[in-house]
């Protein structure tokens, strides 16, 4: 009988143990996200637009004081022909946490069919306390070619610049 208990023991205790250890079935980000980075910053007084081009559908992150702010998130997205889009957002700084403002797709990168290889900001200091956005992103229209790189600009009035960087 003791040692029937033992037995059972242990099975129930492996049991436990290998649900612990079992890797979870909702990933954080998902897999096709390859490179993303979060830069630059933002604010208005909560009447402005989001990103000029941004779709309808994004969350209501109005603050009672009128005022909005937060930080942008650039980043690649994998398609199943290993090319890649490219989205950026804007994510608000709320008082439960950050919240996504708004998200646009980046056409003028994504037409290029591109092989993103990295994405980087301008620094890495951190989220800028100036207005804007400057990164650059990494890419190649051939997967045998060497990348170029191409920089997303957002001025302090919002304005997006995308162009291939020269040095």
């Amino acid at each position: 009988m003791a040692m029937r208990l033992t037995l059972m023991t242990a099975i129930f205790l492996v049991g436990c143990f290998a649900a612990i250890a079992a890797p979870a079935q909702d990933a954080i980000l998902p897999a096709s996200v390859i490179f993303a980075t979060s830069t630059g910053y933002w604010e208005d007084d909560g009447n402005a637009p989001a990103v000029e081009r941004a779709p309808a559908a994004a969350e209501s992150v109005s603050d009672p004081e009128g005022k909005r702010h937060g930080y942008y998130k650039l980043f690649a997205v994998r398609q199943p022909d290993r090319t890649s889009k490219v989205y950026l957002q804007q994510v608000a700084q709320t008082e439960t946490g950050p919240a996504i403002a708004s998200t646009v797709e980046l056409q003028e990168i994504s037409d290029l069919k591109p092989y993103v290889t990295d994405i980087r900001p301008e620094n890495s200091r951190g989220v800028s306390k100036q207005p804007g956005l400057f990164a650059t992103i990494y890419l190649k229209t051939d997967p045998a070619a060497e990348p170029d790189g191409w920089t997303v600009l957002i001025d302090e009035l919002g304005d997006i610049t995308i162009e291939k960087a020269t040095n």
